[in-house]
């Protein structure tokens, strides 16, 4: 039964990925974290492998998503080039920082990370937009730790961050959600083999998991996610833009929601 929980969990997510660029973690962490603790594995663990095994399932899902957008050609490459030296660098420190931190701290900073984003998406005003908006190498580097950092503590991919950043400095909305997408994979890479080597020797662990992953999770929610990611994207470039942002606002609302009262 668990296993049919964790291929809905992996639908959704998916279909989530493709449309909003956010790999879909904001999806399976929360989902993943109340499956676990009905299957009664100890609450040490229960936040770092919702975490841990949510970015293992991203470097699926945004290899699927990337594509996906990388064919509508909304991937800005010259955006991903400046980030990648801080995403990859970011992520290994955020799981790094997120095994220090308890269950209700990285809930309670997520919940008011969500409502700031948000907030911002929806109220603040637009902007002129073309390359010429994008903060310096230096800058974008800085941009890319941040978001990795952040990305890879709360086990997310990197479109919750990235996405209101690339929107914020001038990107289009739908080419920021195709950017978010190829800016998740070395996120999720790089975030899953760390939480892998962080919880290694973890007292706890249940069996089928190494570290902070949970393997039969990964495989129910990849085998569903990868695919319907693909109906996302196509969703994605159907929707009015004004219309992508609000939907993605309220995502983030909904979540914070959730983790704030978890």
């Amino acid at each position: 039964m668990s296993f049919i929980v964790f291929l809905g969990i992996g639908a959704l997510a998916g279909f989530m990925a493709g449309l909003f660029g956010i790999g879909g973690g904001v999806i399976i962490v929360p989902l993943l974290a109340l499956t676990f603790e009905a299957l009664g594995f100890p609450s040490s663990v229960i936040v770092h492998m919702a975490t841990g095994t949510s970015l293992a399932t991203i470097a699926i899902t945004s290899l699927s998503s990337a594509n996906a957008h990388f064919k509508r050609e909304s991937v800005r490459f010259d955006c991903l080039k400046l980030l990648l030296p801080g995403l990859v660098f970011g992520a290994m420190l955020g799981v790094v920082i997120g095994g220090q931190l308890s269950g209700a701290i990285m809930s309670m900073l997520l919940s008011i990370f969500f409502l700031l984003v948000a907030t911002k998406l929806l109220f603040s005003p637009s902007i002129a937009r073309g390359h010429e908006a994008l903060p310096s190498r230096p800058g974008m580097l800085g941009a890319g730790g941040v978001i990795g950092a952040l990305s890879a503590l709360f086990g997310v991919g990197g479109g919750t961050l990235s996405v209101p950043f690339l929107e914020w400095r001038g990107v289009p909305m739908r080419s920021a959600v195709g950017t978010s997408s190829a800016c998740g994979v070395p996120i999720a890479i790089i975030g899953a083999l760390t939480a892998i080597v962080v919880g290694w020797s973890h007292a706890g662990l249940p069996p089928w998991a190494t570290g902070y992953v949970y393997w039969p999770a990964f495989i129910g929610i990849v085998l569903m996610s990868a695919w319907t990611a693909r109906f996302g994207a196509r969703a994605a470039h159907f929707l009015p833009e004004r219309w992508l942002k609000r939907a993605f606002a309220a995502l983030l609302i909904v979540m914070a929601l959730k983790f704030l009262i978890s």
